[in-house]
């Protein structure tokens, strides 16, 4: 059976339209964030919903929810506009002068205390690249992978399903972030059981995947539910609110002792010390020849936090960090 050409018809303006109404499911609002009329979003609808032949969202009185083939559509669309992107700043970048890119991800803000070396290092022995960093979760990561969104990614995490290959690269240990003048830094390690003691600030599990899956394996180690102060979507929010007094933290080493949050402290866990693994992730396949560059690249660089890459897997931790 032959498919339904799609006619000419269709504009950016109307896949624009139909990805604000999926989002609210909701024309009126839909209309408001795209400072338009209601009327003329209809008809946008409307003529999408026909030039593809199926119809996107079912419509009643008093609600507006996407059929099937509507979310099958909203799963498809956002390609189109990153290709699109991907497409503009390719042609910027030739003109430029950057006749090639490299298209990194980021997710659970890992490699950031070593990304300002990588990528000076990057920049002078492969002027002619252009790198561009995008901060995602983990699953638009590994979807970004398989679609050639992105070339290269980093990650906290090696559990990526089939066709990513994960690069094991730095492990460091899991520290506490306490706030100044807080009770347990009478303690130069930190029993889990104390720590347990005060609310703690944890990640959103979709949000920063690979942190909640460290910490929640840190805490499954007892029986003891956590008292869960807030989930954040962000490191940076996390150290926030340590500051602030309001809750204890965990995170890497090095990227508790980068950061700018004054009044943090870092102190080490007592016993079995958890490592955070930083690993680098692409497709299964052979490298092209600017992304197998950046690969050698990446192993030496250093954390300003540690000395070398060695010293980041020690568990053990002499000095407090304040930032």
């Amino acid at each position: 059976m032959r498919s339904r050409p799609v006619r000419a018809r269709m504009e950016l303006r109307h896949l624009q339209c139909f990805l604000v109404v999926a989002e609210e499911l909701h024309f009126t609002r839909a209309a408001a964030r795209l400072h338009m009329e209601q009327s003329p979003l209809s008809r946008a609808i409307r003529e999408l919903e026909e030039d593809l032949g199926v119809q996107l969202f079912q419509r009643t009185t008093r609600s507006t929810r996407l059929t099937r083939a509507g979310r099958m559509f909203q799963r498809h669309v956002p390609r189109i506009f990153a290709a699109l992107e991907q497409a503009c700043d390719s042609v910027r970048g030739v003109a430029n002068g950057f006749p090639d890119q490299l298209r990194i991800s980021l997710s659970d803000c890992c490699a950031r205390p070593r990304l300002p070396a990588l990528l000076a290092l990057c920049r002078q022995e492969d002027p002619e690249v252009a790198l561009r960093l995008f901060e995602v979760p983990l699953s638009q990561q590994v979807r970004g992978l398989h679609e050639d969104v992105y070339d290269v990614g980093f990650s906290l995490t090696n559990e990526v399903g089939d066709g990513i290959v994960a690069h094991p690269l730095w492990s460091e240990p899991m520290v506490v972030a306490v706030p100044a003048r807080h009770p347990l830094l009478a303690y130069r390690h930190i029993p889990l059981d104390e720590l347990l003691r005060y609310p703690l600030v944890l990640f959103d599990p979709q949000a920063c995947e690979g942190q909640a899956r460290l910490v929640d394996r840190l805490l499954r180690r007892l029986d003891q539910e956590p008292l869960v102060a807030d989930r954040v979507t962000s490191f940076d929010l996390m150290l926030t609110l340590v500051s602030a007094g309001l809750a204890l933290g965990l995170g890497s080493a090095s990227l508790v002792s980068a950061s700018r949050a004054s009044g943090v402290v870092a102190r080490p866990l007592a016993g079995r010390v958890p490592m955070v693994t930083t690993y680098l992730l692409r497709l299964d396949a052979e490298p092209s020849q600017t992304l197998a560059r950046f690969i050698e690249r990446v192993t030496p660089v250093e954390s300003p936090a540690c000395g070398s890459p060695a010293d980041c897997t020690q568990p053990n931790i002499s000095q407090d960090v304040e930032t």
